[in-house]
């Protein structure tokens, strides 16, 4: 598969605001079949840390109610997926050994279970498992609120396996894990695994090793967890990893890498693995830093060719418009075909976070706007739904089999136009004069997550409005394949 530059081209116009074309047609494709989604997720660390006892936030992110937030009705995000943090720090001193001082923002500093390295047995002074408690509190919450998949991940190695014994990096952003150390991190990410199965009722469905791994930035002068992994390193760490699950019974618990920053160095990373590696890793995840950039096809062929999933599992931007965030996420949906998308923060600074708050002075403020904007998305395309081809990378659709009900959603960044949406391909797209239910998210104007009644079907099409730089969802009733 390789980029229809006529296609980038319509796209680029697009996103600097140039006119497009007075009228656009999406012809919706039943036949496609780029794969059963899994969810919509977050990352709980650092603001599970810091807000995990609230049950409004976990209201508000992991059901589809209309929960209260700061006295106002918010439509809720309904996540189905979080991102469990194992923390690297810990204030625990050893012998007279402790963590090397660091910049770590308090709010980023997520202590460890394994505080010290004389014994591995879980039941000794060696664990404390009480720490973290926050973050724990907030992934109980969500899984009381119908959360069912979970995946644990790694910023850094515990302090104590690291060369300098600073979890934020190294000097220079070299490799940090002591190489004797190495075995231990695939120790203590299993251990953690058995013991949230075993007394949290949490079940990791995958374990993420690395953090942006291949990446340079990961320095002793990082305000943030981090290490660099080298590709050979790598390696071991997933062999390590999958033998020590297996070894505590966790054997359908899959290995997930490389949580590269970007597709680009995703794609090298596994290029990089030999065929031993590939085949026990279970599934690519990936960051989305990318945005607008880097080349999602050949991360997405090179998965197809080995028979394995894609995970979007941390996404980010500072568009608090939501503007980014949707054009970046349909170009997942042309070209990644992921089958699951996570957003990093849910509470952070203002552009970042979908609400806005200060991680480190414990205060909250509004819902953003690109919040409304993810709504779009998350309350609408849902778990085991089958994402269909569009022709569009403006448009994603998705077909709920159970409902026989067809989902799209559109967005426009350029000049006011009608979009078409074509459902003639399909055995039964609907009967003609049906109601078609629409939202819509104005990015620019006061329109959050509008309900509208005013679309119906026209024979095998309908049609909507689009605003400049709006977003809207459509589900389309009595739909067959």
């Amino acid at each position: 598969m390789i980029y229809d530059t006529a296609r980038l081209a319509l796209l680029g116009l697009a996103l600097i605001g140039h006119p497009a074309a007075a009228d656009s047609t999406a012809t919706i494709d039943p036949t496609a079949n780029r794969g059963s989604w899994e969810g919509w997720g977050v990352s709980l660390a650092w603001w599970g840390k810091v807000f995990g006892t609230r049950d409004d936030l976990a209201d508000v992110f992991f059901t589809k109610n209309t929960p209260s937030y700061n006295g106002n009705a918010v439509p809720g995000l309904g996540l189905n997926i979080v991102r469990y943090n194992a923390g690297a720090s810990s204030s625990h001193v050893v012998n007279g050994i402790a963590m090397a001082a660091n910049n770590i923002l308090p709010s980023r500093r997520i202590d460890g279970y394994w505080i010290d390295w004389t014994s591995s047995s879980p039941s000794s002074s060696s664990w404390n498992w009480t720490v973290d408690a926050n973050q724990r509190s907030i992934m109980s919450k969500a899984k009381a609120r119908g959360v069912n998949r979970f995946e644990l991940f790694s910023n850094s190695p515990m302090w104590w396996m690291c060369n300098n014994h600073n979890p934020s990096g190294a000097s220079g952003g070299v490799e940090n894990i002591q190489s004797t150390n190495i075995n231990n991190h695939a120790v203590y990410l299993a251990t953690i695994a058995k013991y949230a199965h075993d007394n949290w009722g949490i079940t990791f469905g995958s374990v993420e090793a690395f953090n942006e791994p291949s990446s340079g930035w990961w320095t002793d002068t990082n305000n943030q967890e981090g290490s660099h992994f080298s590709i050979p390193t790598q390696v071991q760490v997933i062999k390590d990893l999958r033998t020590q699950l297996n070894n505590l019974g966790l054997s359908s618990t899959i290995i997930a890498a490389s949580d590269e920053n970007s597709y680009d160095l995703a794609v090298s990373t596994w290029n990089s693995f030999d065929s031993t590696t590939r085949s026990t890793v279970g599934r690519i995840n990936v960051h989305g830093y990318q945005q607008t950039g880097g080349r999602r096809d050949l991360l997405y062929t090179a998965a197809t060719q080995a028979g394995r999933k894609i995970w979007n599992s941390e996404y980010g931007d500072g568009d608090a418009t939501g503007m980014q965030l949707a054009q970046d996420l349909l170009l997942d949906f042309s070209w990644l075909h992921p089958t699951a998308w996570t957003y990093w923060q849910a509470v952070d600074t203002p552009g970042w976070g979908l609400i806005e708050g200060n991680l480190e002075g414990n205060t909250l403020a509004g819902v953003a706007k690109k919040y409304y904007v993810l709504a779009q998305f998350t309350r609408h395309i849902r778990e085991g739904m089958r994402i269909l081809d569009s022709g569009s990378d403006t448009v994603v659709a998705a077909y709920d089999a159970t409902n026989k009900k067809l989902i799209i959603v559109a967005a426009n960044f350029g000049a006011a136009q009608y979009i078409n949406f074509d459902l003639s391909k399909f055995s039964k797209p609907s009967t003609s004069g049906a109601a078609v239910a629409r939202w819509s998210t104005h990015m620019n104007s006061a329109e959050q997550y509008a309900a509208y009644s005013d679309t119906t079907m026209s024979g095998t099409k309908f049609w909507s409005y689009f605003d400049t730089n709006t977003v809207q969802t459509f589900e389309v009733s009595n739909v067959s394949l």
